[in-house]
């Protein structure tokens, strides 16, 4: 077990990380076709007699050596670069038959291999893998090589105990751990590899567990340092109550209920709120900080920029004044002597509620008594802030919340060890947009209906693509679309973008909420926090460009009001299969939590939600959008472990430790150690 999990002191490298190797294809040398069968493209064994050598002219290597080789069918030219002539000669000698193995391609009508894999005569094709993986490669590395070097890896698997339940493994017809290793990287058949296999369910269910089980670990962990109970009778969040403009819907008031629970417990909550686009969850946050505020303590809430901060702040201050509670605002922005009172108002008490960006958890920020943190748009920040945030208090109930609804598999495993609380359907007078999808080519005809629509009071954002990886390319791009509009609506139109500075973002944000202009181009600076009731269209120019969690959310930004809103989503052709059906998904739901599950089919969960950058585990064994039951499964599974085995001390527990370690849940051990 050392062996294979243990690191090398030069280069960190493990045995267990090239049998993790997950291969992408396989080279099937027991179908040979015939020369004129051949493929456009890919890897083929051919069985056929060398003809003639064609070498390059003397002094001149830069041409190639040409070798025919043929069957009864027709012929196929072999190609090496700076070739050794005695070496190619006795490779493939004239008038003889030889197997041959490698990508063909096709030149001038004819197929042709450069620098094939393997060429061995009949006696040595014997020895060669009828089935031979194909893996992701890096510079300097051959599949070759690599195939070498997994298979002496695969020779030294020790013996695993089994860490999975015997009835569990006989009722899934799977392979053990170690058998299903084997049997990826030397796979008997082809089916072995494919992602549906038992061979791969095994391993990806093995992977999911360790995920799943890490997760149960740090939760028991943090369910262990106690928390306090934060018990308030609920007068204040009945002024709150009072000065809402309308009532909580069932599920608001459900979520609530839900929350105020959790902060009444000695234990620590650690709880997920999530709700769809103009849902409500601000308000259920608010009545979460509220009885945190009772209770003679603080609570903050932290936002990812400075927008969505400043929105959450112009809807909650009003609400707070009216339940004699303090608010205050801190950014980046807050200089000098403002931020040090700031500072002081935190720091004394005085300040009941923090509304604020990443600044909130700088050093010099010091809470008098924090006792609730919420954490807004959880995605975008990582798992290290949201605990600074949580250190600034002692024993700190954790509430986030995220607008992004994410598929009940990427939830498992982003927040598994978190309560969950989702909030369906929308408050009262809120009104369902109308999409549409239409070809930019009908540009001039949409600029005539967006000019009647001004005329008649309209509000819309007209939000411009990424052009290519590049903040100065987007700029570009919104720049120029701007003035196109203004062409058309002189002086009611305004732009903002990610590289305005603050204030003067804020100015133009002003000027389109209080109705002094009525078109705002955007980057997707825009995505969240922007609530202007008043907003009634949204045009998304190269909306194929878009993912559709990202498109549901600048959807979200019209409809908040109660006129009826539409969505206009602009292509240009040709779209690929993904993007027909990215267009069709939204003109056919407004439910966030269909579009965020087919978010998941059509991307695949590293990309979804910039997930690679959420603190997503990088799964290889498991894809999340095909094994999202197993995953179920594993959480099941973990669960009834900590029941019965919290310390992982039965053969069973000792077994899972194992697997712990060799999917790389260091910190879920070092949590067991602690105790």
């Amino acid at each position: 077990m050392a062996r294979l999990t243990g690191r090398d002191e030069r280069d960190g490298a493990r045995i267990i990380d090239l049998l993790l190797h997950v291969p992408h294809g396989l080279i099937d040398r027991t179908r040979m076709p015939l020369i004129r069968d051949l493929p456009r493209e890919g890897i083929v064994t051919v069985r056929a007699t060398v003809g003639r050598h064609m070498p390059p002219p003397p002094h001149n290597r830069r041409i190639p050596w040409r070798v025919e080789v043929f069957d009864d069918t027709g012929t196929l030219t072999l190609v090496f670069f700076h070739a050794w002539p005695d070496h190619i000669r006795k490779l493939l000698p004239e008038g003889e038959e030889r197997f041959i193995s490698g990508r063909v391609e096709w030149f001038g009508g004819r197929p042709q291999i450069a620098h094939p894999d393997h060429v061995v005569p009949a006696e040595d094709f014997a020895a060669l893998p009828k089935l031979e993986p194909v893996y992701p490669l890096t510079a300097g590395v051959s599949n070759r090589l690599l195939v070498k070097v997994v298979r002496q890896a695969t020779e030294r698997l020790p013996v695993l105990p089994e860490w999975l339940d015997p009835d569990h493994v006989k009722q899934q017809g799977w392979p053990s751990f170690t058998e299903a290793l084997r049997r990826l990287h030397v796979p008997q058949a082809a089916e072995d590899i494919e992602q549906d296999s038992p061979v791969r369910r095994r391993l990806a269910y093995d992977e999911l567990l360790s995920n799943q089980l890490a997760l149960a670990l740090v939760r028991r962990h943090m369910r262990a340092v106690s928390g306090r109970p934060l018990a308030a009778v609920g007068r204040l969040r009945e002024r709150i109550l009072g000065a809402l403009p309308f009532s909580l819907t069932d599920s608001q008031r459900q979520a609530v209920e839900e929350i105020i629970a959790d902060m009444a417990r000695p234990e620590r909550m650690l709880r997920l709120l999530q709700g769809d686009v103009g849902s409500g969850k601000t308000v259920v946050a608010l009545l979460a900080m509220v009885t945190a505020a009772e209770s003679g303590a603080q609570a903050a809430l932290m936002a990812p920029s400075d927008i969505l901060v400043r929105q959450h702040y112009a809807t909650i201050r009003p609400l707070a004044e009216a339940a004699g509670l303090k608010c205050v605002l801190l950014t980046g922005r807050d200089k000098g002597r403002g931020r040090e009172e700031i500072l002081q108002a935190i720091g004394s008490g005085e300040a009941d509620l923090v509304i604020g960006t990443h600044a909130l958890f700088q050093e010099k920020v010091a809470f008098r008594d924090l006792a609730l943190a919420v954490v807004d748009e959880q995605h975008r920040f990582g798992v290290h802030q949201r605990l600074a945030l949580q250190s600034k208090g002692r024993h700190v109930d954790l509430l986030v919340m995220t607008a992004t609804p994410i598929p009940r598999t990427l939830a498992l495993t982003l927040y598994g060890d978190m309560d969950v609380t989702r909030l369906v359907g929308k408050p009262a007078g809120r009104q369902p947009v109308k999409t549409s999808v239409m070809p930019m080519e009908r540009l001039g005809e949409i600029l005539e209906h967006l000019r009647a629509a001004v005329e008649r009071g309209a509000r819309a954002y007209w939000i411009c693509p990424l052009v290519e990886e590049s903040d100065r390319a987007d700029i570009a791009s919104a720049e120029e679309r701007h003035a196109a509009l203004m062409q058309a609506l002189p002086g009611r139109v305004g732009l903002v973008h990610g590289r305005m500075k603050g204030e003067a973002r804020d100015a133009v944000m002003t000027d389109f909420r209080e109705g002094r202009i009525s078109v705002l181009v955007a980057t997707t600076v825009v995505e969240v926090g922007v609530d202007v009731p008043e907003a009634t269209i949204m045009i998304i120019e190269d909306a194929h460009r878009f993912g559709l969690a990202q498109l549901h959310q600048l959807r979200g930004r019209v409809g908040r009001g109660d006129r009826p809103s539409a969505c206009l989503l602009l292509y240009r052709d040709p779209l690929t299969q993904v993007a027909r059906e990215r267009l069709r998904i939204m003109r056919e739901t407004e439910d966030g939590f269909v579009i965020a599950e087919a978010d998941l089919k059509l991307r695949g969960a590293g990309e979804l939600l910039g997930a690679r950058q959420s603190g997503l585990p990088r799964f290889r064994m498991a894809d999340l959008a095909l094994h999202g039951e197993l995953l179920a499964m594993a959480r099941d599974d973990a669960e009834l472990v900590m029941l019965r085995d919290p310390e992982l001390a039965t053969p069973r527990g000792e077994a899972l430790r194992r697997l712990l370690h060799l999917f790389e849940r260091q910190e879920a051990i070092r949590l067991l150690a602690a105790g």
